[in-house]
Parts: structure tokens; sequence; C-alpha cells
């Protein structure tokens, strides 16, 4: 499993467009191979920031699937104009604190413990 995380700066004064639009939106990544669950929060501290925790099976069912997709095309159109600076993606695995191995995250693997996505990557 892969977490993949970006916080969401939405231009002032549109947060409630920016949420209708996501409403909209959501239902094109939930339906692309290899999603796992989605979590949009707002922050109590900076209310146009938004933190996006997306489960993925694998980078590349993000990177490769979803970015690559017709659905992504549409999901830019309804939320790329909303970001103002445009955000930072990173993906990352779980970390064993418990005793009992999740996923490897020694780095041994061909998945990064994380990894910057370039300015599309959301």
């Amino acid at each position: 499993m892969i977490l993949e995380h970006a916080i969401l700066p939405v231009r002032a004064g549109a947060a409630s467009d920016f949420e209708a639009a996501f409403a909209a939106a959501r239902p094109l990544i939930a339906a692309q191979p290899g999603f796992r669950s989605l979590r949009l929060s707002r922050s109590v501290e900076t209310p146009q920031h938004y933190l996006l925790l997306v489960e993925w099976d694998s980078v590349a069912a993000h990177t490769e699937g979803f970015r690559e997709s017709a659905a992504y095309e549409e999901w830019k159109g309804l939320l790329h104009h909303f970001y103002e600076p445009f955000p930072v993606v990173e993906h990352f695995v779980p970390v064993d604190v418990d005793g009992a191995r999740a996923e490897s995250s020694s780095g041994d693997t061909a998945t990064p413990a994380h990894a910057a996505i370039a300015p599309e990557g959301v």
C-alpha cells in the first residue's frame, strides 16, 4: 500500500467552489484501478489549505494509471485552477512501529519510502 500526500493550497475565497468541484472530481479517482481510499481534510490553522490523502496499491497505480488516464484530464480541469501555488505530492509506505512487518520501507525495493511528483501530480 502507498499513501499519497498533498497539501492543496486553495486560492483565497475559493474554498466553497473548490469543495464542490472536489465532490464532482472524487468519482473520477475512485474508479481508477489500484485506488483504495481518499480523505480530504481542511486545516484549522490555515483554512485555505487542504490535506489530501489517497491510498493506492502502488505508486504506478497513481503515476502511470491515474495520471495517464482520460479521467485525470477531467480531474485537472475541475481542480487544478484552484491551487496557488501548485501542490507538491509525495508517496509514503507504512513503517513498522509495532514489530509486525507491514510493508518493506527499507529502501531496498523499487518503491521508495517517498517520492516527490512533478507539479501535475495531484
